[in-house]
């Protein structure tokens, strides 16, 4: 048992966080290619404490008919055509990714997994419109909640941007290995644990049960 009795699934409300992150080939989830993606689930410490847990990550194989922006790879890096990246297909990908995080999210006793990202909406957009197109009916995601850590940082650092926010935050990171889907959920994973963590340790959770005495 945690802190005072608290678990996973009591911090979010029955949500089981997983830190995910994309690299694309442009913009439009509809039309442009899912390149790689990296998802990490979150566990909680007996001390209460927020803390990364398993690792996925997969380099995804174009689906077909899929739009490679030119500009988009010349920012990421990434030449879809390298065999030596090992890349998947995508919907085998996210059955993978689904059914471990389905397995965790059971595990911590929790409802539904919850997106956290750094501007979440993209990667939340980029994950629906690959599981919509694999056809998989199991997701553990909730389709539209998400929990961006862009904003949690410019509330707890006054930064935006993921690299200011993990140094501001005094997180080492590497500029070189940035816009690599495992960097940057690692980095975003050890940002959103290290400010959850941080706000515990002010007195803004966990919060007295509705039944105790003085309770609010």
């Amino acid at each position: 048992m945690t802190a005072q009795g608290q678990q996973l699934k009591d911090r979010f409300r029955g949500y089981f966080p997983v830190v995910i992150d994309v690299e694309t080939a442009g913009f439009n989830p509809k039309t442009d290619a899912l390149l790689e993606i990296a998802a990490i689930t979150l566990k909680m410490t007996e001390d209460g404490r927020l803390e990364p847990d398993q690792t996925l990550h997969y380099h995804i194989e174009p689906f077909e008919g899929a739009n490679l922006e030119p500009a988009a790879l010349e920012f990421n890096g990434i030449d879809p055509n390298c065999a030596l990246r090992g890349a998947v297909d995508e919907t085998e990908a996210m059955k993978a990714i689904c059914k471990a995080v389905r397995k965790a999210q059971k595990s911590a006793d929790c409802q539904r997994s919850v997106i956290v990202a750094h501007n979440a909406s993209f990667d939340q957009s980029f994950v629906n419109a690959a599981i919509e197109r694999g056809g998989i009916k199991r997701t553990p995601f909730h389709p539209f909640v998400s929990f961006d850590t862009t904003s949690l940082a410019a509330l707890a650092y006054g930064q935006t941007v993921l690299v200011k926010a993990c140094r501001a935050a005094g997180i080492e990171f590497d500029q070189s290995e940035a816009h690599s889907a495992l960097y940057d959920t690692a980095k975003t994973a050890e940002l959103f644990c290290g400010m959850v963590n941080k706000w515990q340790s002010l007195g803004g959770w966990p919060l007295a049960s509705e039944d105790e005495p003085n309770a609010s």
